[in-house]
Order: structure tokens, then C-alpha cells, then sequence
């Protein structure tokens, strides 16, 4: 297997201009989303307050894989991050299928968002349909990241934020809500956790189910492993990034879970229509559905724009690897590879004619499209990791940072992941899914191998196993 570095003529190359702080609220931002403030009231009418346990499940593994492309990261940072690292252990085949997959999603994704934040300012304006909303989103988030990563890692910092200051606040008012602080209203105290049929009304049966629904809402946080890339220090700097976003995304959705069903009772009917509009409506919070609901749009926006982040810089790299059209390679003056900006918009701006065409259809359909591809993208980390480590100690290579109890805390990663993917087999909504995703996988590494061996016109092949990154 070959492949072929980039010309000079080419590309000029992304520029380092992100800086840690920035690249942790990226963090944050990929993952808090609407997974946390409407999805949490699906996943705790299934498995009541034991969803605890679920999200504390999905959190260890979050946490593991966050370790494992800290390790990977650090020895070799690259704007392609597990995509290139499965490309290093497992080969072209395994680094495109994972990159293209991941590449796919993401392009979903900033759709499905777009969309759903111009369904609820279409409720604000009746008048306007979505549609409209759907073309401002995408063409000012595409702007955004057209202006450079410096503004783009500024606007995007202040973006999550915001959301990040309002889930600190509701976390700060349920606590006074279950101490009894708040005036005229009754301390609720810990008794819902173990009222309404117990902790766990429906047993495992219903941590499992509740852990398909929670393991998703996790994901986006795997965009600081391509954002520290563009960092002045990726080695350094992973090692603080991670830990902050691993520490404050299982404070942040811990805490808000606990608040919601130590508050209120898991069975309320609002608890399922909308969590945390229930808990502040309960704690009479003027102007409550207004709040959250612009609280949502800007989670929606500032998920949407880390993703275009993330999606813009995997296809540059599988471009600059030989595995994209070298046409995504191009670059801006200021670094930003304008090209794989647009293309990764581009099925945004496609949906701008969908919502036109089928507006009560079409975020059902791309939510369904997505599917399970984080649990591929994972899986397929964690068994990189395990082979590069393994790869590493064997030639004796200096890594600067390596993670700790392997390999059985890989392995035990390997297993929950393993563990998530059977019980998504059992339930027919998940298997769907999941099969669709498998089959998607399997089609983008055939189509890597009937395109192995294809060089650039001009270039030199190199040697297997090395990129730019």
C-alpha cells in the first residue's frame, strides 16, 4: 500500500491558532446538545432515576476513549485524529471507511441541527417557515468558519459558553430547589429518586435501554482530538483538554440529571416533553419555555458549528492522506481549507430545499441516517490505540503521554462498547440502525479497497504509515 505526500502548490497547510481554552469549549460545545436538554427526559421514562447509572455507564466509556486519543494524540497529532490513527494501526481501508463514516455523520449532523433550531424559531414566527431559517443557519456558521481558525475558535468559545453558563445556573438552582432555598417553594429533597416504584422501576431491562439513548448524546466530544491539531502545542495541550472535558461533560450531565429527577417525579408526563423546562416551571421561573427554548437554539447552533469544525478538518485530511479528492487539501491564506469548509456545508444548503419540499419529514429522516455511527468510530479507536500502544512498547518508542492501566482498561472499554452493541441488536429500533450503519461501513471499505494503489498524478508515493498532519 502506498500513498502520496502533498505539493507545496497544493496547499499552504492549516495554521496552529487554537488555544487550549478554546479548544476545551469546542469540547463542550460538540457534546452538549440537544441529546442533553430534550433527549435526558426520553432516556429517564425509561429507566426512571436509575438512568443515573446509564449516563454514568456511557460516561466511563466516554472517558476511556477520551484517554486512549489523549495517549495517540500526543505522539502524533493530526487534523485526521482516529481516522489516521486507525489508518496507522489497521491500515488505508480502516483509516478511509472510519474517516468517510465519521465525515458522513457530521455532514447529517450539521443538517439534522440546522434544521431543528429553525423549527423552533419557526415557532417563534409563525409566519416564516423553516426553511428560511434553515439557509441564515448554514450560510452565517459558514462564514464563520471561512474567516479563520483564530476568529473561528473565538466565536465558538463564547458560543458554548453561553450554554455552558445556563446549565451552571440550573445546576445552582435545583440545588437551592432540593435544599429548600428558593422562597415559597418546598425543598423537594432526594425522596423522588426512591418514590414512583423505586430507584430503577424498570430494572436493567430499562438501564440498558435508557444506555442506547444516552451513549449517542455523548458524542462530539472526539472533536478536541482534531482541534488540537491546530493547537500552538498539541502534546502538551491534549493532556489538559481532555481532562477538563472529560471532568465538566459528567459534572454537567450527572448533575443536571440528578436535578431533574431528585425535583420532579421521573413518570411526570413533562419530565418526557421537555426536562429542564419542567423542573424551572415547576420552581415557577418566569418566562420558562422562552428561556429554554433559546437556551436549545443556541446549543443546536454552537453543536452545528463545532461540527463543521470537525467535519471540515477530517476531510482535509483524508485529502492530504490520499483517501479525498486533492481538491480538499486547498487552503485559504489565512489556513482554513475553504474547500472542505463547502463540501462539508454543502448537503446543509441541500436541506434548505428539503425543508421546503417536506418540512414535517425531513429531521426524523436525518436523525434515522445518523444512526450508530459513534459506536463504529469508538470501537474502532479503541482497537487503534490498543495495536499502536502494543506497536509503541514493543520498539521501545518515547511517547509523551500514555494512558494508564493498560491495557485493561482498553480492553475493559472494548468490552462495554461490545456490551452496547449487543443490547442495541436486541432492540429493533436500534438494530435497524445499527445494521444500517454496519452495512455503510462495510460499503465505504470495499470502495477503500477498489481504490488502493491509486496514486496522485505528479506526486511520489511514501511509505505506509506516514502522514502530515
Amino acid at each position: 500500500m502506498t500513498e502520496v505526500p502533498l505539493t507545496t502548490s497544493t496547499t499552504k497547510g492549516l495554521h496552529p491558532g487554537l488555544t487550549r481554552r478554546q479548544i476545551s469549549m469546542m469540547g463542550l460545545g460538540g457534546a452538549i446538545g440537544a441529546g442533553l436538554f430534550v433527549g435526558s427526559g426520553q432516556a429517564i421514562g425509561i429507566a426512571g432515576p436509575a438512568v443515573l447509572v446509564s449516563y454514568l455507564i456511557a460516561g466511563t466509556v466516554v472517558i476511556l476513549v477520551m484517554a486512549m486519543l489523549a495517549e495517540m494524540v500526543a505522539a502524533r497529532p493530526s487534523s485526521g485524529a482516529f481516522s489516521s490513527f486507525a489508518q496507522r494501526a489497521m491500515g488505508r481501508s480502516a483509516g478511509s471507511a472510519v474517516g468517510w463514516l465519521y465525515w458522513i455523520q457530521l455532514v447529517v449532523v450539521i443538517a439534522a441541527e440546522a434544521t431543528g433550531a429553525a423549527g423552533i424559531i419557526e415557532g417563534w414566527v409563525p409566519g416564516i417557515p423553516a426553511w428560511p431559517w434553515v439557509l441564515i443557519f448554514v450560510a452565517a456558521l459558514t462564514a464563520v468558519n471561512l474567516f479563520g481558525v483564530r476568529n473561528y475558535g473565538r466565536f465558538e468559545f463564547w458560543f458554548a459558553a453561553i450554554k455552558v453558563f445556563a446549565i451552571i445556573a440550573f445546576l445552582v438552582v435545583g440545588a437551592c430547589a432540593i435544599l429548600g432555598f428558593i422562597p415559597g417553594v418546598p425543598g423537594t429533597g432526594i425522596g423522588n429518586l426512591v418514590a414512583h416504584d423505586g430507584f430503577a422501576p424498570h430494572g436493567i431491562a430499562g438501564i440498558a435501554a435508557a444506555l442506547l439513548v444516552v451513549v449517542f448524546a455523548f458524542g462530539g466530544t472526539e472533536v478536541v482530538a482534531i482541534a488540537a491539531a491546530e493547537s500552538d502545542d498539541p502534546a502538551r495541550n491534549i493532556r489538559r483538554i481532555v481532562r477538563e472535558v472529560m471532568v465538566r461533560i459528567l459534572v454537567f450531565y450527572l448533575g443536571s440529571i440528578f436535578v431533574i429527577v431528585a425535583v420532579l417525579p421521573w413518570n411526570s408526563p413533562e419530565v418526557l416533553e421537555g426536562p429542564f423546562s419542567a423542573v424551572l416551571a415547576t420552581l415557577r421561573v418566569p418566562g420558562v419555555d422562552l428561556v429554554m427554548s433559546l437556551i436549545v437554539v443556541m446549543a443546536l447552533l454552537s453543536a452545528m458549528n463545532a461540527n463543521i469544525y470537525g467535519a471540515s478538518r477530517m476531510a482535509y485530511s483524508l485529502g492530504e492522506r490520499g483517501l479525498a479528492p486533492l481538491a480538499v487539501t486547498r487552503t485559504s491564506d489565512r489556513g482554513v481549507p475553504y474547500a472542505a469548509v463547502i463540501a462539508s456545508v454543502a448537503f446543509g444548503f441541500v436541506t434548505v430545499v428539503l425543508n421546503w419540499a417536506f418540512p414535517e419529514t425531513v429531521l426524523g429522516l436525518l436523525l434515522n441516517i445518523v444512526g450508530s455511527t459513534v459506536l463504529v468510530i469508538w470501537t474502532a479507536t479503541v482497537i487503534s490505540q490498543i495495536i499502536l500502544r502494543r506497536r509503541a512498547d514493543r520498539d521501545g518508542e518515547a511517547m509523551p503521554m500514555r494512558m494508564w492501566g493498560f491495557p485493561w482498561l482498553s480492553w475493559a472499554a472494548l468490552v462495554l462498547l461490545a456490551v452496547i452493541i449487543a443490547l442495541a441488536m436486541i432492540d429493533p429500533t436500534a438494530r435497524v440502525q445499527l445494521l444500517l450503519t454496519l452495512a455503510l461501513t462495510a460499503a465505504l471499505l470495499g470502495l477503500a479497497r477498489l481504490t488502493r494503489g491509486r496514486a496522485r498524478v505528479g506526486a511520489a508515493p511514501r511509505a505506509e504509515g506516514t502522514e502530515t498532519s
